[in-house]
Parts: structure tokens; C-alpha cells; sequence
């Protein structure tokens, strides 16, 4: 999956009241996984939603669930989102002491599992959890609000992720998330993600199926 562009719709950035119709959009765009930000206001300095949303999203489309857990010991409640629906599992690595277990326990539960840092952390950190993923989630901005600019600096941390994967031989995908548009889409390609979180650009567009097509071949 890691050579195959994926565009993950941020679903932070759609109006709250009209989730539903936000959900069905994306699947109509053409974007083939949604993005789900769960933010406790602990972690991060902001509070969004929790499993109830994803189990009332997963009635509305088909596509894969992206869901990100941005909350403090996310180890407590991935059986949760697992049942209400998630079809993969991100988590951060600074948010939890035992991550190979919980990414282990993920897996375990037929799901794709995720490890995501922050700006300031950086990705050597991840070395000893790289067998266990799926996904690597590079922060491209300090987590918590959407319509943030990308900060690039963070690509030289995809670059450097790239790198490991090639030595070690592992295969997992590299994601980015935060000031993705049609500009730094290109640049965050450039430096090896092939997952790329949308929110703002994707919501503001009017013509989204033309976007994500933009997108994938930018």
C-alpha cells in the first residue's frame, strides 16, 4: 500500500452539524479512507468527539475509517473505537508508556495500527515500534485546530522515516496531517508520504472530486 497515493479527508474541518452529509461527500469525492480526530482536551487544547461519532459515521459510508486518537493513555479505550466501527487505529507514542502492546492489541483486532508524533518529537524515537505498525503518522503542524500552515521542517522527519524503512526492510506507509493543500501536497509526496490528511482545503473546495484527483496526481 505504501506506493499508492491515499487521500484521508479530515472530518474536523466539515461543519459539526451536518457530520452525516460531511461523511457521504467524502465518500463521493472519491477519497477512499476518512480522518477522524478525537481530541480529549488533554492531550491537546481541544475537545471534539468520541466513539458514538464513529459508530453513527460507520452507518453512513463504506470507506475506511482513519481514526486518530489525540488523547491522553489511548491504550484504555481502543476495544471502544474498535467496536464502534474504526477501521485503523493511530495513536501518539508520547501518550502512552506501552505502546508496542496497545499497537499489538490493535492488530489483534483485524484493524491497521498507527504510532503519530508531534513537531517536536523526533522519529528516531520510533525505531523499537516499527515492526508493529502500519501506519506512521507525521504531525505537520502542532495538534489540536484545524486550518493551521504546514510547518516544513516537519518533511524533513518523512525524509528521515524513509530512510529507515528502507534500511530496516519494513513496508508500513507514512502519513502527513495538518496544512495539506494543493501546494504542500506536492512537497509532502516529494518527501515520501503517501498518506495525505485533508481538512480545510478539502471542505472550502466546491468541486471536491476534482481536488482529490489534484491531489493524488500533484
Amino acid at each position: 500500500m505504501m506506493n499508492e497515493i491515499i487521500i484521508s479527508p479530515s472530518i474536523l474541518s466539515a461543519d459539526f452539524t451536518e457530520f452525516g452529509s460531511a461523511a457521504q461527500e467524502i465518500e463521493t469525492s472519491g477519497a477512499p479512507w476518512l480522518h477522524m480526530d478525537v481530541m480529549d482536551g488533554s492531550f491537546v487544547p481541544n475537545l471534539t468527539f468520541g466513539s458514538s461519532l464513529i459508530r453513527d459515521i460507520r452507518k453512513k459510508t463504506k470507506v475506511f475509517l482513519d481514526v486518530h486518537l489525540m488523547i491522553v493513555q489511548p491504550g484504555r479505550y481502543i476495544r471502544k473505537f474498535a467496536d464502534a466501527g474504526a477501521d485503523g487505529i493511530t495513536f501518539h507514542y508520547e501518550a502512552e508508556v506501552h505502546s508496542q502492546k496497545y499497537l499489538a492489541e490493535i492488530r489483534g483486532l483485524g484493524l491497521k495500527a498507527g504510532i503519530a508524533i508531534v513537531p517536536s518529537t523526533p522519529v528516531s524515537i520510533l525505531e523499537e515500534v516499527l515492526p508493529f505498525v502500519d501506519l506512521v503518522l507525521i504531525m505537520t503542524v502542532n495538534p489540536g485546530f484545524g486550518g493551521q500552515t504546514l510547518i516544513p521542517e516537519c518533511l524533513e522527519k518523512v525524509k528521515k522515516l524513509v530512510e529507515i524503512r528502507q534500511k530496516s526492510g519494513l513496508d508500513f506507509n507514512i502519513s502527513v496531517d495538518g496544512g495539506i493543500n494543493e501546494t504542500t501536497a506536492q512537497k509532502a509526496k516529494e518527501a515520501g508520504a503517501n498518506i495525505l490528511v485533508v481538512g480545510s482545503a478539502f471542505f472550502d473546495c466546491e468541486d471536491k472530486k476534482s481536488l482529490i484527483t489534484k491531489l493524488k496526481a500533484c
